[in-house]
């Protein structure tokens, strides 16, 4: 009997995300280990600035917005139901947990306990923590910002999107660890920046938000300051397309300690 156009539709729906995580939960397929470490920096080594990267802003903005929402809802509010704790790190290749669930985002790939599990896009938010065996949700009642994203919507990644995110992350990583030693970067999931906080001046980078969609790094004291170094409400902020390596975002935070210091640089 022929089905109504709706039902039809509906039909089609359930099978296209029926077949999306039966591939995600699916026994990973060889060359395992090569497939993860191909989404490591050595993978993406060969852009050797941001403008080099071939990626396009659409694309970088809606990969960052459903990375934003993983880290938020797969990661953050799993491991904070379980361990008490929002904080996440950067990893090679993305970023993880710091307590369980071992969960990590490698590139567009999902990690459980240091094995891949399947690719992000194609299935929502619900499924993909369904198969990692969590309950997606975002921390509640810690913060009023977030991705902004339902359990329930779609996730899609590009894969140098997402690598464009990972270095930026990695890089912003390195910066922070040299300028701060003894300080643990923080991958914050409200915003989805990496940072640290020294002397009441916060140091990080954002791979791109509402107040600029690119990667950027940033000096945001607590008390506003005033001159042409402190180009944004929250302080300073400089595009990774001007700081393309780790020792330019570490130069641009030390010159930010100084400047909000009132040092001369």
């Amino acid at each position: 009997m022929p089905l109504a156009g709706g039902t039809l539709v509906t039909l089609i729906a359930i099978l296209w995300s029926s077949a999306a995580l039966w591939q995600l939960t699916q026994p990973w397929q060889s060359p395992t280990e090569r497939e993860v470490l191909d989404r490591t920096w050595q993978g993406f080594r060969g852009y050797t600035t941001w403008e080099e990267t071939p990626v396009d802003m659409t694309t970088l903005v809606l990969t960052r917005q459903s990375l934003h929402g993983v880290a938020e809802l797969v990661l953050a509010g799993p491991q904070y139901r379980q361990s008490g704790t929002i904080r996440l790190r950067a990893v090679p290749g993305g970023f993880a947990t710091t307590k369980p669930p071992d969960v990590a985002v490698n590139g567009d790939l999902l990690l459980t306990s240091g094995r891949p599990l399947g690719k992000l896009t194609g299935v929502t938010y619900a499924e993909l923590a369904a198969a990692a065996g969590i309950v997606a949700g975002a921390p509640e009642g810690l913060y009023s910002e977030g991705s902004g994203v339902t359990a329930d919507d779609r996730v899609h990644v590009d894969p140098q999107a997402a690598m464009v995110i990972a270095r930026a992350l990695g890089d912003g990583d390195a910066a922070l660890r040299r300028f701060a030693p003894g300080m643990t970067p923080v991958l914050w999931p409200e915003h989805f920046d990496i940072g640290v906080t020294l002397d009441e001046v916060n140091y990080g980078v954002s791979p791109g938000d509402r107040h600029i969609p690119e990667p950027y790094a940033y000096v945001s004291p607590g008390q506003p300051r005033t001159g042409q170094f402190w180009n944004i409400s929250f302080g300073a902020a400089r595009p990774l397309t001007q700081l393309p390596y780790t020792e330019a975002i570490y130069e641009f935070f030390d010159e930010g300690r100084r400047r909000a210091h009132g040092e001369e640089p």
